[in-house]
């Protein structure tokens, strides 16, 4: 994958965690500072404990302008048209879902590139796209998404296998769209049908 390639993906995943980060921000009645730091909480959350595990510090967003502006830009124009994001409920979700797939796939990429093992930058890539979400949801008093039964880490998990495979063996670009589309479609389709993940016997969800 070319560095641009994996800029782009990186950006366009960080303004897509950021705006779900700022409406719920929005909800919990933040001002608009605390709008803000929950946003880049959740867009940068993944990729800077990424580039922490690989040894890549600084992180790319304290290095690079462009990943603190794109979050920051993202949470104003939530917290300044939130009666329009907040009646978009369902492409919100679906919002989230294509931020967790671009990240299992630049995050397994990343991993991959710095030599991890294959299922070490899978588990990265996984870690990459749920981790925003995590930090988010722990900040704003919520129990994390990926605790409460919903298929969220499973198709992250199965989207990086995919992408990690493709990265290492240097197959050409298009390849990725496969490892996301994986991670997406799982995703949605659970959210769809209301599928989750089993509970222990006897235990009721």
């Amino acid at each position: 994958m070319s560095d641009t390639l994996l800029l782009v993906l990186d950006l366009v995943g960080i303004a897509v965690f950021a705006s779900t980060g700022a409406l719920i921000a929005v909800r919990k009645a933040l001002d608009v500072f605390g709008v803000a730091v929950l946003a880049m909480i959740t867009g940068l959350g993944g990729g800077i404990m990424r580039d922490v595990l690989i040894g890549a510090v600084p992180p790319n967003a304290l290095e690079d302008w462009r990943y603190l502006v794109v979050p920051f830009v993202t949470a104003i124009v939530v917290f300044a048209f939130h009666p329009t994001f907040g009646r978009l409920e369902r492409e919100i979700m679906l919002l989230d879902a294509l931020g967790l797939a671009l990240f299992c796939v630049t995050g397994a990429v990343a991993a991959d590139a710095a030599g991890l093992g294959f299922l070490a930058a899978a588990a990265l890539g996984m870690m990459t796209g749920i981790g925003g979400g995590m930090m988010r949801d722990i900040a704003s008093g919520r129990v994390p998404v990926v605790f409460r039964g919903e298929l969220y880490a499973t198709p992250a998990f199965a989207g990086a296998l995919v992408a990690t495979f493709v990265h290492h063996q240097g197959w050409a670009q298009w390849w990725y769209l496969l490892a996301g589309g994986i991670c997406l479609v799982w995703r949605v389709v659970a959210l769809r049908r209301g599928w989750s993940a089993p509970l222990p016997p006897g235990v009721l969800g």
